[in-house]
């Protein structure tokens, strides 16, 4: 009885031990198989991201005529420069020229020159002229006015003009739209446009490009100004008389100057720009940063 036993255990023994290799064989790895990281290749590209501290950031804010642009090379730089982190912000002119005057954006974006106390406040600022523009006046498309003077232009937004049907328009009493006191293209509408003289009190104001032409695009009877790069077949885009011949704003008449309004796009950095900041600039000022410009329905900058 006990030779039995002690033949079962053994046999018991022996399976066991056996289970044993067989499970040590199952979930073993060789030295190589540890060194090798996951997901090395699900994602081979993960480790590129900016890690906090780096110095690979980039931040842009200001003017919504510029921002389209802004905002186009921004990804296309990322895209060959996977460990820069380039942030695009608009919020008007007037916003660029601070951020950038008081070092909280490392560029500043303006639709315009910088103004005379702009410079004695931020004496330190850097203007880098990125591209150049047309102001468009728009309509909507059931209205497409044939052309307007820029003194009928002014009177429409002084108030002493305000029904369409005095400037070739339908019978209707005109919506004046314009932007608000951050917005560079009114400070540059303003000056060239309307001499400086006050627009009229019921115009509606819009912070940004982007909101007047969608107001245009819901009111019949609305005017409002964009940058050429807002024109499209949404809105009817107003020929300007000039010397009696009608000059519709396009890449071509801003060009060859025949167009009346138009003005720089500008990159604002305190103090000469260096590092990130100078490559990202002249990214901007090559043919390839050229064609963004392009792209965007702005016009390029004449080299």
């Amino acid at each position: 009885m006990n030779g039995k036993l002690i033949s079962l255990s053994g046999f018991i023994l022996i399976g066991l031990f056996l289970c044993a290799i067989l499970l040590c064989g199952c979930t073993g790895t060789t030295e190589t198989e540890k060194t090798v990281p996951a997901s090395a290749s699900e994602n081979p590209l993960r480790e590129t991201k900016t890690q906090p501290g780096s110095a690979g950031v980039l931040t842009i804010t200001g003017s919504t005529t510029v921002l389209p642009v802004a905002a186009q090379a921004a990804e296309r730089y990322m895209d060959t420069h996977p460990g820069v982190d380039v942030q695009v912000n608009g919020g008007g002119s007037g916003v660029g020229v601070q951020s950038a005057g008081e070092g909280t954006a490392m560029i500043g974006m303006a639709s315009r020159d910088l103004k005379k106390e702009e410079k004695e406040k931020y004496p330190g600022l850097r203007e880098h002229q990125i591209a150049i523009d047309g102001i468009a006046i728009i309509t909507h498309t059931s209205n497409p006015v044939p052309s307007l003077t820029l003194d009928q232009v002014k009177a429409i937004y002084n108030g002493n003009i305000t029904n369409w049907k005095d400037v070739g328009g339908n019978d209707a009493t005109i919506v004046v739209i314009g932007r608000d006191s951050a917005s560079g293209t009114r400070e540059f509408f303003h000056e060239k446009v309307m001499n400086k003289e006050d627009f009229v009190q019921t115009q509606l104001e819009k912070n940004s490009n982007g909101a007047v032409k969608q107001s245009v695009q819901q009111t019949p009877a609305a005017i409002g100004y964009v940058g050429l790069g807002y024109v499209d077949k949404t809105v009817h885009a107003v020929p300007i008389l000039v010397e009696g011949k009608a000059v519709a704003p396009s890449v071509e008449t801003v060009k060859d100057k025949s167009y009346p309004i138009a003005r720089p796009l500008n990159f604002l950095t305190n103090g000469d720009p260096s590092g990130l900041i100078a490559e990202f600039i002249s990214f901007i000022e090559s043919p390839e940063g050229q064609q963004i410009v392009i792209d965007e329905g702005f016009v390029p900058l004449s080299r």
